[in-house]
């Protein structure tokens, strides 16, 4: 299961500037009632340990990246272990110009499944002007998961960068930046994803597994095959085999 990850931009003062979607999943407040303010003065609470608080500050002013596991709060005062790393952005200059963190709620997510959460310096400039890249990434994934696009087969690099008002090469430096993969790699593993769920519903059960392929986007058998394969290292065939699914088709 893909997990929520939060965002958090904020400006060299570490104020924020800008959430996305999954912070507020997460956590409860919405960008309006955050921006202007340094995110440990929201999140943390009396649980937090003081020492990742001062290990957390002294990388902030060293300006380097972090990567570390706090105690926070939720708005309603629940508190979660969450699992983060904050990298530092610079301008063309080498001028600190923001913060990027990213961050998951480690009692529902092994971190081994978010390729965001490790350290490097990818994010330490860019030609998308710095935190904007990290800003169309999500607007990238938000449109996939809330208007379904990887249901037509014949989506397009094109047909996205249109659709969030940028261009191919911007788009697809994007995605291989934060995803680590190709545009049609990263259509195909939200098609995946679908497939899944519908071979395991009893829903349509009545449907051969090429029969759900289409109706997840996929234009052809072999692609299908080869792709699930690719994902689960299972064939499709497999997969339906398994009693876990067996068990939930007959739910």
């Amino acid at each position: 299961m893909v997990p929520n990850i939060a965002v958090i931009l904020t400006d060299a003062s570490r104020r924020i500037l800008w959430v996305n979607e999954d912070f507020t999943t997460i956590t409860g407040y919405t960008l309006t009632e955050v921006i202007g303010k340094k995110p440990g003065s929201i999140l943390q609470g009396a649980g937090t340990d003081r020492d990742v608080i001062a290990r957390i500050r002294k990388g902030l002013e060293n300006q380097v990246p972090i990567k570390e596991e706090i105690l926070n709060y939720r708005k309603t005062g629940e508190a979660y272990c969450c699992k983060l790393v904050i990298h530092p952005v610079f301008d063309q200059q080498q001028e600190l110009t923001n913060f990027i963190a990213f961050e998951i709620d480690g009692d529902e997510t092994d971190e081994a499944v978010v390729p965001l959460l490790s350290l490097n310096e990818k994010y330490s400039s860019s030609s998308l002007k710095g935190a904007e890249e990290i800003k169309l990434y999500f607007r990238l994934k938000n449109l996939l998961d809330k208007e379904k696009l990887y249901l037509d087969p014949g989506l397009s690099l094109k047909d996205m960068a249109d659709r969030l008002h940028t261009n191919t090469k911007y788009l697809s430096q994007v995605v291989n930046h934060h995803a680590g993969m190709n545009f049609q790699q990263f259509v195909n593993k939200y098609r995946i994803k679908d497939a899944k769920a519908k071979i395991a519903s009893k829903e349509f059960k009545n449907l051969t597994l090429y029969g759900i392929a289409l109706q997840c986007g996929f234009k052809n058998k072999s692609t299908f095959y080869k792709v699930f394969k690719e994902a689960t290292g299972l064939t499709p065939k497999e997969y339906l085999k398994q009693p876990s699914i067996r068990e939930l088709q007959n739910s």
